[in-house]
C-alpha cells in the first residue's frame, strides 16, 4: 500500500550553512538544508523541501535571473544544475575544489564561481540546447589568496571578486581596452563582500574587521571601449593555434598583476577612495560575518559574529537601525528584490528569520531544534506533528504548511518522549529534568506538571486511550508512575521490573498498559484491576521498544539482539518474529577500529511503529534505513534510505581507501591537536559525537517513527530533521477491479448519458485522480443524494478517500461538503461495522475540513466585526453631539466612517 511512498518534506530544519536567496519575485526564500534545498513561500505561508539532494551538504546556491535555474554546490565542488519549475536534476558537474561563492550575471548569459585563488566564468546553461551545459570561457587570476565573494556590474560588462588576501579585484566580462583588470587594497583584513553602485562602476568593499571603503570610478559603465579588432583577431589565432593540441577547449586565461607598471595603467580605468568607515565603537571587536546591498534603495545590511545586524544608507554611511537577533554569528544575509524583506540565517542555532525593516516586524522567524529531535507524535487527525529535542524543547508542527506555530521551553533537560491525547488538543512530554508536563493547545500554555516523590530521570511515556492516565518510565528507579490526567495526583507507583523501563504503550482497545525493561521482560498491567500484573512475557535479550497494533489486538516487541517479536498478548503466545539485524546494514564511523559487519553484530532496532492498517510494521535504529516488514508473512517489503549526505558519520560501510594510511584512518590522527595521543576514541555507549572535537560530524541515525491516523504519511525524527514520506497518487497507475470495457472514452460516454453512478464506479475502476474529479464535478448537486444511494458500499470507502485528498486543494468547498454529507448521513451505520478499517479514511476527510473550517471561520469572524463596525461608524453620525464634544473628534470619525464605506 505504502510502497508507493516519496520524500514529500523536511520538517525541524529551516537552516544549516550557505547563502541564502530570494526568488525573482521577492515573495519566497531558498535556504539550503544539509544537502537539501527548502523554499518558503512567505506570501501562502509554506515550505517546501525539494526532492533532490547533493552528496555532502550545501555551500553555496547561485539562482539565475529569469528564476528557472539554480545551481547547488556542496564542500568538495560538486555542482547540481537545477530545474525550480520541475524541481528534478539537469546535470552534475564537479569543480574539483571546494568552491566560496557562486553568482549569475543580471543579463543571466554566463555565471562566475570562485574557488582557491582564481574565478572562473563559465557560459550559463539552458540558453541553447547544448550537449554540455558547464562551458568554461575565461579563468581569471590575480588574488593570491582564496576568493570569497562576487558582485557584478547592472550591465554585465564587469565584477568584482574579494580575496582573504585582503585586496579586491574588479574584472572586465569581456576585455575592454581600457578595463582587463584592476587591483583594491586599503583593507586590513579579509574581505567578506563588495558590492558595485547602481548602473555605475563605483565599489563599496567590507571587510572582517567591520571596515567599509568607497571606491570611486574616473569611467562610466558607457566610457568601457571595446578592443580594436586587430588585437582581437591576433589572440584569437594564438589561441586556436593553442587548442589544436588540447583535446578540449580551456577557455581564455586573464593574468591580473597587484602592482602594474605605469605603461600597462596608461589610459586605463582609475579608481580612488572616497572615504573608509568603521562600524565598530574603538575598543570594540566585533568580526562582520556577511553583507548584502540592495542597489536600488541604496540600502547596506551587514551582520555580525555576535547576532547584531545594523541598516545603514549608502553612500552617507547613516545608520538607519540596529538590532540584536540571537547570540550567533549572523553567517548568511539577503534582500529581496522590493528591499523590504531582509532575510538572515544563523548556522549556529539552525535560525532562519524574515525581517521587514520599515513596519520593523517578523515575516518569518523558524528555528529547528539545537541538537536533534528525539521522538515526534502526530494529532488524531494528523493535522499536527509535535517534537520533543535534546534541547528540551517541544515543538508543533503543521504538517501542510511545514511550519513550527508553538515552542514550549519548560523543561529544563533533555525531552525523552511526546504524546497527544485522544482529543488531539493536548500534549504531553517526559524529560530527564524528572517532570511529566501536559501542554494546552488552545492557550499555548503549560497547565499541569506532573513529578515523582523523589526525583527520577523519566525515558518513556504513554496515555490512555481516555486521556485520563498519564504513566511514565523511570531510568534510574525502575518504577512506573501513574497520574491523573483531572487532578494532576499521583495515583501509583508501580514496581516489578528489575532494569531500567525502556518503553511503556497503552492498548488502544482496553486499558492495558505494555512496560518494556532491560531486565529482558515486557510486562503487561491491568489499569482497572489495582495496576496487578496481568502477565509477564520473557525474551531472549534486553527489550528497547514496544508497540500495540491499532486493534489491541497484537503486541510488537524489539529487543537487542536485532529481533522484532510478534505476541497473542491476551494468551501470552508468541505468534512470529523478524530477524532484523542485517536489514539495518550499519554504516562504519571514521574513528572505528572494527568493520561495519562486526559492529552491527550489537545493533538493534530502537523504534518501532505499526502502519495505520496495522498489516506493516515501520522499524529503525542507529543507520541510514527504515525497513518496512509485512507482519503476516514477516518478510521485509521495502528499506528507505533517509539520507545520501556523507557530511554524517557512519553513512558508508566501508571506509574509503584514500582516507587510508599505513597508520590506519585519517580521522584517528588530529592534526595540530597538540595531545600526546592522538585522537581519543569514544567510549562505549557515547550516542552522540564528541562536539570538542576539531571536526565534529554528527552520526546518522533514526530515533523516532510515526504513522499518520490518516495512512498517508509517516515521519522520522533523524539526525538531518524531521522527514515526512507521503504518498503520492498522481505518479503511480494502479486501477481497481479494471475490465476491457473501462475506457476514459467510455467514462466520458456513460457521463453524457447522465448515468453518473456507473460513471463514478468506472472511473474509480481505472483509479485515475483527474478522470475522477471531473466525473464527480460533473454531478449536478441536487442529483448527489440520489448517487449517495445508489453506490455500492466498496466505493462509498473509495469516495470518501477521494473526497478527503480533494478538500486540500479544491475551492469547490460546498460541493464536497454535500457529498461528505450525504455519504456519512446514507452509509453511516454500516460504515460504523467497518470503523476500524476506516478510521485513516474518516481522519484524514475530519483533517482536511478542520482546516478549511478553521480558515473559514477566522475569515467570517473578522467579516462580522468589520459590518458591526461600520455599523455602529454609520449609527454614531446622525446622533446630535452636546456642545462641549469638540470638532476635532468629529473630524475624526467622520474621515473614519468615510474611509470605511
Amino acid at each position: 500500500f505504502f510502497l508507493p511512498a516519496q520524500f514529500s518534506g523536511l520538517l525541524g530544519t529551516v537552516y544549516r550553512r550557505g547563502n541564502l536567496s530570494f526568488t525573482r519575485d521577492g515573495n519566497a526564500l531558498i535556504s539550503p538544508v544539509g544537502n537539501r534545498i527548502s523554499v518558503f513561500d512567505l506570501k501562502n505561508n509554506k515550505c517546501e523541501t525539494f526532492p533532490l539532494a547533493t552528496r555532502l551538504n550545501i555551500v553555496c546556491v547561485g539562482l539565475s535571473p529569469d528564476g528557472n535555474l539554480a545551481i547547488l554546490i556542496d564542500e568538495e565542488g560538486a555542482a547540481l544544475l537545477v530545474s525550480l519549475i520541475g524541481k528534478c536534476v539537469i546535470h552534475h558537474f564537479y569543480f574539483h575544489k571546494p568552491v566560496h561563492s557562486v553568482s549569475f550575471s543580471p543579463d543571466g548569459k554566463k555565471f562566475v564561481i570562485t574557488k582557491d585563488n582564481i574565478a572562473l566564468m563559465y557560459h550559463a546553461p539552458g540558453r541553447k540546447r547544448e550537449f554540455n551545459a558547464f562551458v568554461l570561457d575565461k579563468t581569471y587570476y590575480g588574488p593570491y589568496d582564496e576568493t570569497t565573494c562576487i558582485d557584478w556590474t547592472d550591465d554585465s560588462k564587469c565584477f568584482a571578486v574579494g580575496s582573504k588576501d585582503m585586496s579586491t579585484w574588479v574584472f572586465g566580462a569581456e576585455r575592454w581596452a581600457n578595463l582587463i583588470y584592476y587591483s583594491l587594497g586599503g583593507h586590513k583584513d579579509i574581505i567578506v563582500a563588495c558590492f558595485f553602485e547602481e548602473n555605475s562602476l563605483d565599489l563599496y568593499t567590507i571587510s572582517q574587521d567591520a571596515a567599509l571603503c568607497v571606491w570611486q570610478c574616473d569611467t562610466e559603465l558607457d566610457g568601457l571601449k571595446p578592443r580594436p579588432p586587430k588585437d582581437a583577431a591576433r589572440e584569437e589565432n594564438t589561441a586556436k593555434n593553442d587548442e589544436e593540441f588540447l583535446e578540449e577547449p580551456k577557455g581564455e586565461e586573464i593574468h591580473g598583476k597587484a602592482n602594474p607598471s605605469e605603461q600597462e595603467t596608461r589610459n586605463k580605468v582609475k579608481y580612488s577612495r572616497v572615504a573608509k568607515y568603521f562600524f565598530n565603537k574603538e575598543g570594540d571587536f566585533n568580526n562582520l560575518t556577511s553583507a548584502a546591498y540592495h542597489k536600488k534603495t541604496h540600502l547596506l545590511v551587514t551582520g555580525f559574529a555576535s547576532g547584531i545586524f545594523h541598516l545603514h544608507e549608502l553612500p552617507d554611511f547613516n545608520l538607519i537601525h540596529s538590532l540584536s537577533i540571537s547570540d550567533q554569528r549572523i553567517a548568511s544575509i539577503s534582500i529581496n528584490c522590493t528591499g523590504d524583506w531582509i532575510a538572515f540565517g544563523c548556522s549556529g542555532l539552525g535560525q532562519l528569520l524574515v525581517w521587514e525593516w520599515q513596519s520593523e516586524s517578523y515575516v518569518l522567524k523558524q528555528q529547528g531544534h539545537f541538537n536533534s529531535m528525539v521522538s515526534l507524535a502526530y494529532s488524531p487527525d494528523g493535522q499536527y506533528i509535535v517534537t520533543g529535542g535534546e534541547d528540551g524543547k517541544v515543538k508543533v508542527w503543521n504538517t501542510s504548511s511545514s511550519f513550527c506555530f508553538v515552542t514550549f521551553t519548560e523543561h529544563t533537560s533533555g525531552v525523552t518522549a511526546v504524546t497527544f491525547t485522544s482529543n488531539g488538543y493536548v500534549i504531553l512530554s517526559a524529560s530527564l529534568d524528572g517532570t511529566v508536563r501536559a501542554f494546552d493547545l488552545h492557550r499555548y500554555r503549560n497547565f499541569r506538571t506532573f513529578t515523582s516523590p523523589r526525583p527520577s530521570q523519566f525515558s518513556c511515556l504513554a496515555v490512555d486511550s481516555s486521556g485520563e492516565i498519564v504513566s511514565a518510565g523511570s531510568q534510574d528507579s525502575f518504577e512506573i508512575f501513574i497520574w491523573s490526567m483531572q487532578s494532576g495526583r499521583l495515583l501509583d507507583v508501580i514496581s516489578g521490573h528489575e532494569g531500567p523501563i525502556s518503553s511503556l504503550s497503552f492498548n488502544p482497545m482496553k486499558c492495558v498498559l505494555a512496560s518494556a525493561s532491560w531486565d529482558k521482560t515486557v510486562k503487561l498491567w491491568d489499569m482497572l484491576d489495582s495496576w496487578r500484573t496481568k502477565e509477564t512475557l520473557m525474551l531472549n535479550s534486553d527489550v528497547l521498544v514496544v508497540a500495540f497494533r491499532p486493534d489491541g489486538k497484537e503486541l510488537a516487541v524489539a529487543a537487542l539482539n536485532g529481533q522484532i517479536t510478534f505476541w497473542d498478548h491476551e494468551n501470552a503466545v508468541q505468534t512470529g518474529s523478524i530477524e532484523g539485524r542485517h536489514d539495518l546494514q550499519m554504516g562504519r564511523k571514521e574513528l572505528d577500529k572494527i568493520t561495519a559487519k562486526q559492529a552491527a553484530k550489537g545493533k538493534s532496532f530502537t523504534t518501532l511503529c505499526y502502519s495505520a492498517d496495522g498489516q506493516s510494521i515501520l522499524a529503525g535504529g542507529l543507520s541510514k534505513f527504515v525497513c518496512i516488514y509485512n507482519v503476516k508473512e514477516q518478510i521485509l517489503m521495502k528499506k528507505f534510505e533517509i539520507s545520501c549526505n556523507f557530511s554524517l558519520d557512519a553513512m558508508e560501510e566501508y571506509l574509503d581507501r584514500r582516507k587510508m594510511t599505513e597508520f590506519g584512518s585519517m580521522a584517528l590522527i588530529d592534526e595540530g591537536g597538540g595531545g600526546e595521543d592522538g585522537v581519543a576514541i569514544p567510549l562505549p555507549g557515547v550516542k552522540r559525537g564528541d562536539m570538542s572535537y576539531r571536526h565534529f560530524k554528527p552520526e546518522i541515525r533514526v530515533t523516532c517513527l510515526r504513522f499518520s491516523p490518516t495512512g498517508r504519511s509517516w515521519a522520522a525524527t533523524t539526525t538531518e530533521g524531521l522527514l515526512i514520506y507521503s504518498l503520492d497518487s498522481g505518479l503511480i497507475f494502479d486501477p481497481f477491479e479494471l475490465d476491457i470495457d473501462v475506457t476514459p472514452s467510455n467514462i466520458h460516454k456513460t457521463l453524457r448519458q447522465k448515468e453518473y453512478t456507473m460513471a463514478i464506479v468506472m472511473a474509480f475502476k481505472l483509479n485515475e485522480k483527474k478522470l475522477i474529479q471531473e466525473v464527480i464535478e460533473a454531478v449536478p448537486s441536487n442529483e448527489v443524494d440520489v448517487v449517495c444511494s445508489s453506490l455500492p458500499d466498496l466505493y462509498v470507502e473509495k469516495v470518501l478517500e477521494f473526497l478527503a485528498s480533494a478538500f486540500e486543494t479544491s475551492c469547490h468547498l460546498e460541493f464536497y461538503l454535500i457529498w461528505a454529507h450525504k455519504l456519512l448521513m446514507l452509509h453511516g451505520q454500516k460504515l460504523k461495522t467497518r470503523s476500524v478499517k476506516l478510521l485513516p479514511v474518516i481522519q484524514f476527510l475530519q483533517k482536511s475540513i478542520q482546516r478549511h473550517f478553521e480558515d473559514v471561520s477566522k475569515l467570517c469572524e473578522w467579516n462580522i466585526y468589520n459590518i458591526k463596525y461600520a455599523l455602529a461608524i454609520s449609527q454614531q453620525r446622525g446622533v446630535k453631539r452636546l456642545a462641549e464634544e469638540t470638532s476635532v473628534d468629529e473630524e475624526e470619525l467622520d474621515s473614519d466612517s468615510d474611509y470605511l464605506v
